[in-house]
Parts: C-alpha cells; structure tokens; sequence
C-alpha cells in the first residue's frame, strides 16, 4: 500500500488518508468509508465474472463458479449506492460458496454514468434512488429471474435473494411476490414506511404473503429501524418458515466491512446464518 510521507515522517493519520484514497480508487461507496477500512478482499479465482446486460438495457454483475454444471443462484440486492466494489465482492463470496451471484443495477435509469459510489451528498443519492420505483424495481427484479432461467449454468429450482438496506426491504417485498424464490435474507432493510404517490406495501404489511421462507438479520443499535419495528416484523412472522435475528450489538451496515458500523463478529454469524438458511430451504 502507497503512504504519504513527510519530513518528519509518515503518521497514523496519513495512512488513514492513503487508505481511503485507494478504496475510493477501487469503487467503494464514497459516503461512508471508514478511515481504518480494510475490506474484504475476495478473489476470482475459479470464476467467471462481469458485467452483463439483460433484456431492458438492465445492467447486472455477475459471479459464477467456471466449474461446468448447474448452480444454484441468488440476486444481490444492493445498497441505496449501487452496485459499487463491496456488492461485487459480496457476489463473489457466494460465487466462491458455489452460487451464481447477480447484482442488477436498479439504479441504471437514474443514474447512467453510475456515478452513485463517488457521490457523498446524501440529498444527491437520495434523490437518484427515489426515481427507482417500487413497481420498477419488482420488474427488474423479475427480469433478473427470467434471464437467471435461461442460463445453462443455473439450476431453475434453486434460486433465493438477498439485499443491503435498501436492498433489504426489495428482499421482503421480491419474496411475497416471486413464487421462483425459495428464500430470502434480509440484511436490516427497512420494515414499515409511507406508501408514497405509488401506493406501495412494506415489509410489515406483507408479512403473512411471504411465498418464500425469509431470514431477517438486524441491529439492535440501528437507528433508522427501531427495535420496535423488528418486534412488530418478528411477532407478524409468528408461525412462518421465516424469523428475524436480532444482534444486540450490531448497528445497520454491520456486514459491509468498509463501513465504520461493520461488526466483525455479528457480520461473520449472520453470514454463515444465511448460508445455512439457503441450504436448509433447497437452494
């Protein structure tokens, strides 16, 4: 790694400003890079990965094992910075688990020259999130399907979801929809909000839709989603395939290990958590 010097030579906060500098140089999100960030880095190594563009225009990353056969497959839902370095390390890390990982990039229309990961006013990426309509985004999600089922190397039957934030809540509302899916994980995703000019359902209102066992992975110190919010999701989900786990001390983004909230310990159980949960339902 380069450092920056000086006369009296190199301190900790230079390698800190050196640190930020590559990752920002390696398209991580701009937004929320912590100083002292050290990534996962996960390699390619017996993969075949990309970009691809499905039907629409709709751009998507994809990771997949070069081993020949039918894999099963998932769809990675991103952050509200779109498909930026960390959620192509993510698919990578499935590709690795023996999973064909797709990253569809919702945000395309809005933002063309994908310039969300550079952006670090949060009006700015706010207001190219919001032009992602909720119906939009379900038909994306859909068209990711359909490709998904056309591919060789993809076994049909064995497909599931994930998502980040806002790619959490995509996950509730893509598993009450899309009867493809065989499971879900939702990492702290947003449960109940205005239903907007479209109208839209939230994940708490469509609880007992769910055609798709979902597993909910939150932070107790997360303070855009209350506790609260999470009891009334868990208690809706009484009697289902699905469940919420709460870690006490986790805050939200706590897997995304370039961020200052990533918690080692609770990002690495829920993790396996969900490699579990995916197995255990087929995929």
């Amino acid at each position: 790694m380069a450092t920056l010097t000086r006369p009296d030579g190199t301190e900790a906060a230079d390698l800190a400003l050196s640190r930020r500098a590559l990752l920002l140089a390696a398209g991580y999100a701009a937004f929320d890079i912590a100083a002292n960030a050290e990534p996962i880095s996960t390699p390619d190594t017996g993969l075949v990965t990309g970009w691809e563009t499905l039907p629409g225009g709709l751009p998507a990353y994809v990771a997949r094992p070069a081993k020949k056969g039918k894999h099963p497959a998932v769809i990675v839902v991103n952050e509200i910075f779109g498909v930026h370095a960390w959620i192509q390390d993510v698919c990578r890390r499935f590709a690795q688990a023996g999973y064909v990982a797709i990253a569809p990039e919702y945000f395309f229309r809005g933002d063309p020259d994908k310039t969300l990961p550079k952006l670090t006013d949060f009006t700015a990426i706010r207001a190219i999130v919001a032009k992602a309509g909720h119906e939009q985004v379900m038909g994306d999600t859909k068209t990711t399907l359909d490709w998904l089922a056309g591919q060789g190397f993809v076994n049909g039957r064995k497909l599931a979801i994930t998502g980040f934030c806002w790619g959490g809540a995509v996950t509730w509302m893509a598993a009450a929809r899309f009867p493809q899916l065989k499971a879900g994980g939702a990492w702290y995703g947003r449960i109940k909000g205005d239903p907007g000019a479209e109208g839209r359902k939230w994940p708490l209102e469509i609880a007992s839709e769910l055609k798709a066992p979902v597993l909910g992975l939150y932070g107790a110190l997360d303070k855009g989603i209350p506790v609260a919010d999470v009891e009334a999701m868990q208690a809706a989900l009484k009697g289902s395939k699905s469940q919420i786990i709460l870690y006490p001390e986790a805050d939200h983004g706590f897997l995304a290990d370039y961020r200052p909230s990533y918690n080692a310990a609770a990002g690495q159980d829920a993790w396996a958590k969900l490699l579990a949960h995916f197995k255990a339902n087929g995929v």
